[in-house]
């Protein structure tokens, strides 16, 4: 095909594409005998059929296609593309991606990730996703010649994250009826204990830990959106809005979550109780970021009833004196002002699971 055995194809490329692209009729169609094709069109189809990564080059106003042997998969049983339109060979797609070709046409590549298409390549339509750029194809001149179509298939991925999300779904709702039923138990075991607000604390506790739950699973279990957890933590005891939340959103790993999770509920808790959401003119800043490779988080009071050590450290104390990493550093302060806790931990421990 390419006249004088051209190096272009023979030395190389041995695949069906390209043997096929070798003895195709290219006279034929809207780009003319091979042997006339501009330097900078051979080049570019030696390079595809060299690649094993899906390619389709598309040249010319007809949108004329030449593909290599990666891109087989991707058009299935379709008719034989090679030497059609693009926009004949994706008729039933051409409506979406017709204007994104007509982009890199006028110069302007386009990347996207898992985009969705309906396509017909197997007698019927289906659902497909794609994740491909339109890149510009210039002469030397720098005119505008082609496309190419750089594409992987993402269909199998984004199955298995609907089937997973499914299977999230279905985890969270047992998750969420078996901790309804821990807390029927509790209730029902300890109905004739006297001190209630011990029996509150419990439920209270548990609902914090649900929370949580909630948060990681629409994650997958993977990492939380450190501003959700504090956020969802916090709404249901800030009702009057006194604590200013600030800091960089940050993924943190699912064990970091529920131990964040847990002693902000307890934090906000004992602001209830005794301290500045005691009183409607109290306030909280809690406030957080990494330095120096530290993770700091800082819970500072105002405004509320004056300040008392306590005598002795309760549950909820002792939890948040745990920290929220193994490494990790907490540091309580009675002030007058009002109550202070900055709790640290190495940044790699918060981020890891």
């Amino acid at each position: 095909m390419w006249g004088n055995k051209d190096q272009l194809v023979e030395s190389t490329s041995a695949g069906a594409v390209a043997r096929k692209v070798r003895e195709f009729d290219w006279g034929a169609t809207p780009l003319g005998r091979s042997r006339d094709w501009p330097p900078e069109l051979k080049t570019v189809v030696r390079q595809i059929l060299e690649s094993r990564f899906p390619a389709a080059i598309v040249w010319g106003p007809a949108y004329t296609t030449i593909y290599n042997d990666a891109f087989l998969p991707i058009l299935g049983d379709k008719p034989e593309a090679l030497g059609r339109s693009f926009a004949d060979i994706w008729a039933e797609a051409w409506h979406e991606i017709g204007p994104i070709a007509e982009r890199a046409y006028a110069g302007e590549a386009t990347y996207i990730s898992d985009f969705p298409l309906v396509i017909d390549r197997y007698g019927k339509p289906e659902q497909a996703w794609f994740t491909f750029c339109y890149s510009p194809l210039r002469l030397s001149d720098g005119t505008v010649a082609g496309m190419i179509d750089t594409v992987v298939e993402t269909t199998n991925t984004m199955r298995a994250r609907a089937d997973l999300d499914v299977v999230n779904k279905e985890l969270g709702h047992r998750l969420k009826n078996t901790l309804a039923l821990v807390q029927a138990f509790a209730e029902q075991t300890l109905v004739k204990v006297t001190e209630r607000e011990a029996v509150n604390a419990f439920r209270d506790r548990l609902r914090a830990l649900g929370h949580a739950h909630d948060v990681l699973l629409r994650h997958s279990w993977a990492a939380a959106s450190l501003d959700t957890v504090v956020r969802e933590t916090l709404a249901p005891l800030d009702g009057l809005q006194q604590i200013a939340i600030e800091g960089p959103d940050i993924a943190i790993a699912s064990r970091a979550a529920l131990s964040l999770s847990l002693i902000l509920h307890e934090l906000a808790t004992n602001a209830t109780k005794y301290g500045a959401l005691s009183v409607p003119d109290g306030c909280i800043a809690l406030s957080w970021g990494i330095a120096d490779g530290v993770f700091c988080l800082r819970w500072c009071e105002a405004g509320g009833p004056p300040v008392e050590a306590p005598t002795h450290l309760g549950f909820g104390s002792r939890l948040i004196r745990r920290g929220i990493a193994v490494s990790g550093k907490v540091d309580c302060r009675y002030l007058p002002e009002g109550f202070e806790a900055e709790l640290s931990a190495p940044a790699g421990e918060l981020l890891s699971s």
